[in-house]
């Protein structure tokens, strides 16, 4: 099987039962109905369980070693397949789809900036994640459909499962990517994250190459036009902090930044729901309209999703349109960042809930990435657990940690860009003695932080981490800004504190590229 078998069309590759392709939001909930794939909620959204896979399986995901990657991607931190397994798992996927009685197209776009946008097409087994990846990614019109060209395929059948003996998976589960067919394949897992996730870690290969940052962050604009940037892992608050009244959404997750500004990746958001309310998040849960996906998330005797019942997994989640958002920005553009929050959930409680970085240690932290893994967002995570995730993003970028840092450091530099970092995580002490930082004392430092409030504001240095800390917030007890004076036992703090320091000095170990003024940006673990 060579390359030109790969580039034959869909409508040609399945020669037996019926592709249905772009199919709306409403056929493909009949469809998923008919196929008992899920069930309907009281507002009209689709709701469905994806069994032990309720996560992203990151060790089961492979990039194909050949000679279009064998020099650019960072081998160190990307697992790597041979060509001739992904081609017996292709020819395995597209013959398991052909004995399928239906299968579910859709063609779409990643990059709502035209110049910056690849065309993607998606093939699914099931009804129900083809409305994801029509929810998730953007929509073309009838007339770009008509000269639609798919720059990347995505192939997903979570009933076809690889054989580790005979196939040269580690599991029955497989994310395969290979650069030189420009194809996706997913296997063995029903979790529709791994469809969202495949195609960003796409852009993030393909955009830097040609000059353009790409970021594991959300993106919002003020009314002033000012366009601030949230960078983190799951469960750090991305999607929550940015999807604010009063600001316009440009997007929850995945973006792009170019010379003439910012773009999202995405048509649509990728919510966690573990208990969502109204009160608390209103936006998100507004937007749970019909035609969004629910994943995970129980419903009661009248179809009322229970956002607090965790049965199935804390990582619930809820794949909806950004036009179900009433202040979400079309086209999903906007300028060049004034500010840009690092966010962390750190468990051992001990970073600020804010603070001021110079450029050095923007980078820095950048570089480290340090985070909480969540309960639920990997499988096999129940608790949470000390990380340094590259970039805030280190599953989802294939090329060498500098080549990110090096465009992000020139843009924060050209565009004057403030940075800070903010603690959504533990207070009070670590996980399961502290408690988890309020969501209403954390929007007020962040609405501080993008008014410019802490620019020339009176500081504190934490003697630890070097971080500048406010000594004053607007809404918010100045006790809580310094996290020593939250712990009941000062020395249990230091020592904490030194420890997490150690952490990070050590994680550093794994960029010997680093300049001298960047490496001295980070704490001091004695």
């Amino acid at each position: 099987m060579n390359a030109t078998v790969l580039k034959t069309s869909i409508t040609k590759l399945f020669t037996s039962g019926k592709t249905f392709v772009d199919l709306s939001a409403p056929e493909l909930m009949e469809k998923a109905l008919a196929r008992n794939e899920g069930a309907l909620t009281d507002k009209g959204a689709f709701a469905v369980t994806t069994g032990k896979y309720t996560g992203r399986s990151p060790k089961d995901k492979f990039f194909v070693k050949d000679k279009t990657t064998v020099n650019k991607i960072d081998w160190k931190r990307n697992q790597e397949i041979s060509e001739s397994v992904f081609l017996g798992l292709y020819k395995k996927i597209v013959t398991y789809l052909n004995k399928q009685p239906e299968r579910f197209v859709f063609h779409g776009f990643a990059g709502a900036d035209p110049k910056n946008r690849l065309p993607i097409q998606v093939v699914n087994e099931y009804a129900w994640q083809n409305l994801f990846s029509r929810q998730l990614f953007i929509t073309p019109s009838q007339e770009e459909l008509q000269d639609f060209h798919p720059g990347f395929t995505i192939f997903s059948a979570p009933g076809c499962k690889a054989d580790p003996a005979t196939d040269g998976t580690r599991s029955e589960a497989f994310i395969i990517i290979s650069f030189t067919h420009r194809i996706v394949l997913i296997g063995g897992t029903e979790y529709g994250g791994e469809i969202k996730k495949s195609i960003f870690t796409v852009m993030n290969y393909l955009l830097p190459q040609h000059g353009i940052m790409s970021m594991h962050c959300s993106a919002n604009q003020g009314s002033d036009g000012r366009v601030a940037l949230f960078f983190g892992l799951s469960g750090t608050g991305k999607t929550t902090l940015s999807n604010v009244s009063g600001r316009a959404l440009i997007g929850d997750d995945e973006h792009g930044w170019s010379e003439q500004g910012v773009f999202n990746i995405e048509g649509g958001c990728y919510a966690k729901t573990i208990h969502l309310s109204k009160e608390k998040e209103p936006q998100i849960f507004n937007s749970i309209q019909f035609g969004t996906v629910l994943e995970n998330v129980i419903l009661d005797d009248r179809r009322v999703p229970d956002y607090d019942d965790n049965s199935l997994t804390e990582n619930t989640r809820a794949a909806y349109d950004l036009h179900h958002v009433d202040h979400a920005l079309f086209p999903s553009i906007g300028g060049h960042p004034s500010a840009i929050i690092f966010l962390t959930a750190d468990a051992f409680g001990v970073l600020p809930p804010i603070s001021l970085l110079t450029p050095e240690q923007a980078m820095y932290q950048f570089l480290s990435g340090y985070t909480s893994k969540l309960a639920g967002t990997e499988r096999g995570i129940t608790d949470p657990e000390a990380t340094f995730s590259t970039c805030f993003g280190a599953p989802f970028m294939p090329l060498p940690a500098s080549v990110y840092a090096e465009l992000l450091g020139k843009l924060i530099k050209q565009h004057n860009v403030s940075a800070y970092l903010v603690n959504t995580g533990w207070t009070g002490g670590p996980y399961k003695t502290g408690s988890r930082m309020k969501l209403a004392y954390t929007r007020k430092m962040i609405e501080a932080a993008l008014a410019g409030t802490f620019i020339n504001a009176k500081t504190v240095t934490d003697p630890v981490f070097g971080l500048h800390v406010p000594a004053h917030c607007p809404g918010v007890p100045d006790e809580i800004l310094m996290p020593k004076n939250t712990w009941e036992d000062p020395a249990a703090y230091d020592q904490t504190a030194r420890e997490l320091a150690g952490k990070f000095n050590e994680n550093f170990r794994h960029f010997p590229e680093a300049s001298d003024s960047i490496r001295s940006a980070g704490p001091v673990s004695r």
